[in-house]
This record gives structure tokens, sequence and C-alpha cells, in this order.
């Protein structure tokens, strides 16, 4: 078969080395345009569009929906994985056997940007990948293939999103194969069906009255971007990973007790293991309250808005 694939971040890679070395045929790449980024904005090229040209196959950055058109024509099945782009109904219809898209959850649970995220900050322990027809809805079409992964309790966004994309290659091969064969997808219910929204700064600042399990699952959600964060003497920080203590603190107290960062909450505490200070690199969180001299009424702060 052949086929193009639609994607940007480096969860794609596992698929597009299996498609690769696979009996069909990659016959271009579509990613996003270069973007700027960090501190010096300095344009840079996507995981995808590196991989492309490493492995001498046709890349494509188009800007405009109908660039897109043009090149899906020359492919029988479009694969997209995070392409991040929502693309027009008539579009879809242009190959053969149209778009599959690679998510990562079960569908109909967590449609939307940001599924592992939000499967994290909701503590659940499992997800999983789901190959789909893409329809006009969001992550609303019939469903080729699926698998269950789960997830332990200390696994943060980056972990299971490696995991993911190495359980998809199977997953996107089976839905390869049952359109070939012509099997049918299983339609999707919506009843029950929940939204992963994307992540907000605003809603990343850590409410430290709530319980520490649901602190310490978003931390785990929110990390590396945006990064649950609070405030400390005027300024923001992000907090990296935590553990929860067996103590009791009063929510936002900090104690440094027997080399531990201990941070109060709605109930138990919970010990900082890494910080990222506003223009700093992550650092442990040891070393950081050794630097600041607490004093024995030192807290995090919430900041209004």
């Amino acid at each position: 078969m052949r086929i193009c694939i639609a994607a940007t971040p480096s969860v794609a890679l596992p698929t597009l080395d299996a498609l690769l070395k696979s009996r069909h045929q990659i016959v271009s790449i579509i990613t996003r345009p270069d973007a700027p980024a960090g501190r010096g904005r300095e344009f840079k090229t996507s995981p995808v569009s590196d991989w492309a040209v490493a492995n001498g196959v046709t890349l494509h950055k188009p800007i405009t929906t109908d660039q897109i058109g043009l090149i899906v024509a020359q492919c029988d099945l479009v694969v997209t994985i995070g392409f991040g782009i929502i693309l027009p109904e008539e579009l879809l219809q242009i190959p053969k056997f149209g778009f599959i898209n690679l998510h990562f959850s079960l569908l109909h649970r967590w449609r939307g940007a940001a599924p592992v995220q939000r499967a994290l900050e909701a503590g659940d322990t499992s997800t999983g990948v789901t190959v789909f027809q893409l329809d006009a809805g969001m992550d609303t079409g019939p469903i080729y293939s699926s698998l269950p992964f789960q997830i332990s309790s200390d696994m943060n966004t980056p972990e299971v999103l490696e995991k993911l994309s190495i359980l998809g290659v199977p997953a996107v091969l089976e839905a390869i194969d049952a359109i070939e064969s012509g099997r049918a997808p299983l339609d999707q219910s919506n009843e029950g069906a929940t939204r992963a929204d994307k992540l907000t700064s605003n809603e990343a600042q850590i409410d430290w009255t709530i319980d520490a399990t649901s602190i310490k699952n978003k931390v785990r959600a929110f990390y590396p971007n945006p990064g649950a964060w609070s405030s400390f003497r005027g300024a923001k920080i992000k907090i990296d990973s935590i553990t929860v203590s067996s103590e009791i603190l009063h929510p936002g107290v900090i104690s440094l007790r027997d080399k531990k960062v201990l941070v109060g909450t709605g109930d138990l505490a919970i010990e900082l293991l890494m910080i990222k200070p506003a223009g700093k690199k992550s650092m442990s969180a040891h070393a950081w309250a050794n630097g600041q001299h607490l004093r024995s009424d030192e807290r995090f702060e919430r900041e209004d808005g």
C-alpha cells in the first residue's frame, strides 16, 4: 500500500521505523512547518522532519490544506500521529482509504489534544492506544484496533508517551491489514466519552489545599510542559517530581526534615524531589532548600488570576 504519514512529534518515530521496514511504501512525510523555539526563538525542525531527511523520504511542510490535498492525492492511505492540525472533511475523502489516526488513549475515553496528560491527572491506572478512521468529529471515528497499557503510579507524561509510541506500532500495522482485507472498523460509542483539552499554565498552578495524591497526579501529568508550579517569595517554581509522605503539615507550609523538603497539603504532606526555579535548570529540592535558608514560616502561595 502507498502510504503518506502526517506527523510532527517524536512519538511517531517507532511507527515510521516500522512502516519503512514493512512491505508498504512510504510515499511521503507531511509535517508542521519549522517553528521558533527556545530562548533564542530560532527556527527548529520537528523530530519527524529530521527522521525524513535522515531516511531519504520525500518531505513536505505544507502551509495550507489545499497543499496537503495535492500531496495526499498521491497515496492510498494517510496515517496521522500527533499532526496537530484539524483537517477538513473533504480532505479526508481524497486518498482511496482515507485517513487513520494513532491516538494515545482507549477511545472513547480522552478524546482531544492531551489524552495522556488528562489520564494521569485523573489518576487513571490504565490507558492504551487506538487506531481509528478520521471523520469530521474530534477523535470520534470508527475504530480499527486498540491495545491496553497499565500505568504505574510513578510514571509521568513523557514516560507513558514513550511506552505508548512503541505499543502503537502493532496497532497501526493491524489497522492497515484490516483495511487491506476489507474489514470495516467498529463505530465508537459517545456515551460516557471524556474530553482531553489542551493544558494551560493557569490550571497547572498547584492548589495545596487538595489531597496529596491529586497533587502528585497533576505533577506527573503536567511535566514537563507547562509544568505544575507554585509561587515562592513572589517567584514561580515548577515542581518536576514529588512523592507522598506520611507527615502532616498545614497546606502550603514548607518544612526541611531529615534532608527532606516537605510541603503540606489537604491531607498528607508531599516530599519535593526535583524542582525548576524560574530562569534556572532543574535541581534537587534539597539543594534548592539549602540555598534558600528557609525560615520556619515559609510557605508556597497561590497567585490570583
